[in-house]
Order: structure tokens, then sequence, then C-alpha cells
């Protein structure tokens, strides 16, 4: 019992250490993966490519999966590409597995030692980040050891003999079993190590380890397909590609194992080295003939999976990448595009209220109610992606723009409630009892709501690029507001003194909506103090508006998802 709580501690080690150099590799480059992904699409081989580079370095074919179907899933990334970048994830993983297994046990104490110094010395540097990275190498190869070591007695045991006896002949149980071994280990790596011990062993044959090998890699394409499942049908596509393309490749290997094994036997190297150069040579004959097939499975799981109508009572982030949750600096960037769109959608919901104001289309205040909505659930989704970002490792830049954000969230929620509320007072003071606003004070209330447009893009331009001085213009914006608030109020007072009727009927619900707009105002000119207590803003989001304006500007127009 023992034996077998090492080996899974072991394999558990090396899915951990898996998980440390993905992390500290995307934190670290993973605007430039992103950026090498995104321009591979132009050619087949390219992607390719640039599919086993960046597995190499993330040690993740999932990690992979993850990145592309989340590109494929905004639109970012055509389908057939993002296929040739899985296949060549798969080739990725065969050679890291190759690497892996050589004798490194050197390197492991010196890169989990001089790791932990870097790391723990420098933690919010790049050079820190490098550190995590160099624990988790030495980890992995620290946990390939221990599956060794825990391994031999195993293979001793007689259960365990008498258990993989039983996979002898039947080569698609044989796979099944092989598949099962990559999904409760979470790795296909990890699976085909076992598979190359239990080989060296004498414990399976050579040929029901090939089986166990091909089944791993059906395995690994079945955990991409179930970690997808969260994404769009346009994302899912890709996890079910790779999986199609696994499967096809186990389909025709599987009644040519037993040739196979007998060929691969008579190379003069161990059992074990017998069983990774498989591993490598099936993934990579495997990708290679699968790659001019790119487009055609590309139309197939077209078809399969095809999209569904979305529905337009409620809108859906569109920006919020789950997979760039690992590097800071570009989930940061999504959220605030997500909240300029919630900064968006307050505008067109004041612009619809001056229409009724003004006597326009009842029916707008329908409209406002969704748009309500639609803030509502941006919200709520801006305010769990930032959960999910591991605050506790953000420098100090990256934790005071997150402040920001949510801050900006909370106040642009708020906004759409208090409009929200003002439409229903104008509905039931004014549409619901017939009267009119006096000229005047129509007049005032038009100059307020212009005001308050104007201080609301100027709140979102200051929110984007950080610039002191725009924040400084804000906040004398919002006092001139609040001066120009309390003249339209006098000024309503001494209309009321003047016994003018229109006025008269309409004075709970102008001053009403004046004190409403203040706290509008007060809520959209709240980031300028933000940004003024902050000395280096314009450097800390240079980089973060270089990421989010060019779409920024090239959006749909609010409203054009219903």
């Amino acid at each position: 019992m023992l034996t077998l709580l090492n080996l899974l501690s072991a394999v558990a080690l090396l899915i951990w250490g898996t998980h440390i150099v993905r992390t500290g590799i995307l934190r670290v480059y993973g605007a430039n993966l992103r950026r090498l992904l995104s321009r591979s699409v132009r050619r087949p081989p390219l992607a390719f490519a640039a599919g086993i580079g960046v597995t190499a370095l993330v040690q993740s074919s999932n990690a992979t999966a993850l990145l592309v179907s989340s590109f494929v899933a905004q639109g970012l990334m055509l389908l057939a590409p993002a296929l040739a970048i899985m296949l060549g994830a798969d080739v990725g993983t065969a050679l890291m597995a190759r690497v892996l297994t050589l004798d490194l046990s050197w390197l492991s104490p010196l890169l989990i030692f001089f790791g932990v110094i870097f790391f723990l010395s420098r933690k919010q540097t790049r050079l820190g980040q490098l550190g995590r990275v160099a624990i988790g190498l030495g980890l992995i190869i620290l946990a390939l050891q221990l599956i060794i070591a825990a391994a031999e007695p195993i293979t001793t045991a007689k259960g365990v003999k008498v258990l993989f006896s039983s996979l002898t002949g039947d080569v698609l149980l044989d796979a099944l079993t092989g598949a099962l071994f990559a999904m409760i280990s979470y790795s296909s790596l990890a699976a085909v190590l076992l598979t190359a011990t239990l080989a060296a062993s004498k414990v399976i044959s050579l040929k029901v380890a090939l089986c166990l090998v091909i089944g791993a890699n059906l395995g690994s394409g079945v955990l991409a397909l179930l970690s997808s499942s969260l994404q769009n049908p346009a994302g899912r596509r890709v996890a079910l590609g790779s999986l199609l393309f696994k499967l096809a490749g186990c389909v025709l290997v599987l009644p040519l194992v037993g040739p196979l094994a007998n060929w691969i036997d008579s190379w003069p190297i161990s059992n074990a080295e017998l069983v990774i150069a498989f591993h490598l040579l099936y993934n990579s004959v495997r990708c290679a003939l699968c790659l001019p097939l790119a487009v055609p499975m590309a139309r197939f799981c077209d078809w399969l999976l095809p999209d569904r109508p979305q529905p337009d009572d409620v809108a859906k982030p569109r920006h919020l990448d789950p997979a760039a949750l690992d590097t800071p600096s570009l989930a940061l960037a999504n959220a605030v595009r997500e909240t300029l769109r919630m900064g968006d959608i307050v505008e067109q919901m004041l612009n619809n209220l001056l229409h009724l104001l003004r006597g326009g289309d009842p029916l707008l205040g329908k409209d406002i109610h969704r748009l309500d909505d639609d803030i509502d659930a941006l919200y709520t989704a801006i305010k769990l992606y930032l959960a999910r970002m591991p605050h506790e490792d953000l420098g100090e830049r990256d934790s005071r723009r997150w402040a920001e954000i949510i801050e900006l969230a909370i106040n642009l929620e708020q906004a759409g409630d208090v409009i929200e509320r003002m439409l229903d007072d104008v509905q039931s003071k004014k549409n619901a009892q017939g009267h009119a606003f006096s000229d005047e004070g129509l007049a005032e209330i038009v100059n307020l709501h212009d005001q308050l447009v104007e201080n609301l893009r100027l709140s979102l331009s200051v929110f984007l690029n950080g610039d002191q001085e725009n924040a400084k213009r804000l906040r004398r914006a919002k006092q001139r507001f609040r001066i120009l608030e309390r003249r339209y109020a006098h000024a309503h007072v001494s209309r009321l003194h003047q016994q003018v009727v229109q006025s008269i009927e309409t004075s709970a619900l102008h001053l009403g909506l004046i004190s409403d707009m203040k706290r509008l105002n007060s809520l959209f000119c709240t980031i300028a103090y933000a940004v003024l207590d902050n000395p280096d803003a314009p450097e800390a989001v240079e980089e973060e508006r270089v990421a989010v304006e060019p779409q920024r500007y090239f959006e749909p127009e609010i409203g054009s998802h219903r």
C-alpha cells in the first residue's frame, strides 16, 4: 500500500511540476507565445512548428489546447490552423518525453536550489518567474526518478503481474487502459513513462506497452475535450478535431501493433527506450500524415458542432479569456476591455433616457431595462474573472490596476441601477401623469446630461490611459458639474416662486433627476483620484493600453448583439 502511495505521489509531483513550469512560462512569455501562435496561422507548417515549440516550453499539450481554443472561441484564429497547432503540440509532448527520460538526475537539485533562491528573492520580477520555471523543471526530473523507483517494487508483486497479465492479446482493451491511465494521472507523459517502466521490468510485453502508449495519446485528447467543455462551440471544435485525429491514428495503428512490436523489438536498445521511441515515432508520423487534412477536419467539426443561436436578452463577455489568467498583464487587459464595454452601455442608457425625457419612443424604457441587465451580467463576469486571478502573486503595479478595474466596474454597475431608477421616476411621475418639463427646465436637464456624458467619456479615457493631465481635467469637470447642478436647482426653485405650472407639476421629478445626475457624476469621476494617487500611472498602463486600444475602437456598436 505504501509503495502504491509513493507511486501516486510521484505522479502528482510530476503534474505539479508541469503546472509550475506552465505558469512561470506564461507569466514571463505569455504575450509572446500568444503572438507567436496568432502569427503562425498563415501556413500549416508554421502552425505545426509553433505547436511543437510552445508545447515544449509549457510542458503540456493541454495548456496549448487551452490557449488555441480560447483564440478560436474569440474569433481570433480559424479552426484549420488551430488543428495544425494541436498536431504540433502532440509532437512537442513526445519530444519532451524523450528529453526528460535522459539521465538528468544531477540537474534536478541544481534547478530546484537556484530556482528557489531566485523565486524567493525576486518573486515579482521576470528573473523570479524564471526561478519558478527552474523549480518546476527540477520537480519534473525528480518526479520521473521517483516514478521509476516507486514502480520497481510494484512490478515485482505477484498481484500486479496477475493484473497486467490480463492485458495480453486484446489491443482494444489495452488501448482503453492506456487512455484511462492518462486521464487518471491527468498527463499522457506520466502514463507513457509508467508504461516504459513496466515494459523495462518485463511485467508487460512490448506489444501491450505499445497499445498503452496509443491509448495514452487518446486519453490526452479526451482530457482536452473535457477541459474545453466551458468554451463556446467554436472553442470546443479544436479539442474535438484533435481527438478525432488521435482516434483515427488509434484505429489505423492498433491492427498493426503486432508487426510493429516485432520490428521495434529488433532495435538494439532497452525496452523502456523502445517505448519512448515508439511514442515519438507514432506521434510524428501520425501528425505529419494528418497535417494536410486539417482543412477537411475543420469542415467536419463545423458540421458536428454547429454554432448555437445566442440568446439576445443578456450580453455575454467577449474578452474574458480564461487561458490568459496565468499571464496577469493579459488578463488585466482583457478585464479592462470588458469594463470599457460596460461604460459604453451606460452611455447608451443615458442617451435613451434623454430621448424619453424629450418625449421619445416609450419602448426605449424596455431597452434601458435590458441594457441594465447587460451591465449586471458583465459586472458579474468581470468580478468572477478577477477573483480567479492569483492575486497574491501580482506585483504592486498589477495589484493597483486590479483594484482600479474592480472599482470602476462596481461604479458602472451602480450607475446602471441609478439610471434604471431614474427611468422608473420618469415613467411614473411624468409620462403616466401626462406632465411635461418647462422649456427652461428641460434645457437644464439636457445640458447636465451632455456634461455627464462628456465626463463619462473622459473617465473611461483616464481609466484606459492613466493620463494624469486628463485626470486633473476630470476632477475639475466634477467640480464644475456640482456648481452647475446647484445653479440649476436654485433656478428651478426660482421658477416655483414665479408659479410656473410645468415646474410645479414636475418639481419632485426635476430635483430628483438633478440629484441622481450628481450621483452619477461622482461615480464616473472617482477614477480620477485613483490615477492621481498613482505617480507612475502613465507608465503603468502603457503596455495595457496598446493591448486594448486597437480592438476597442473596432468593436461593434453597443446593442448590436440584440
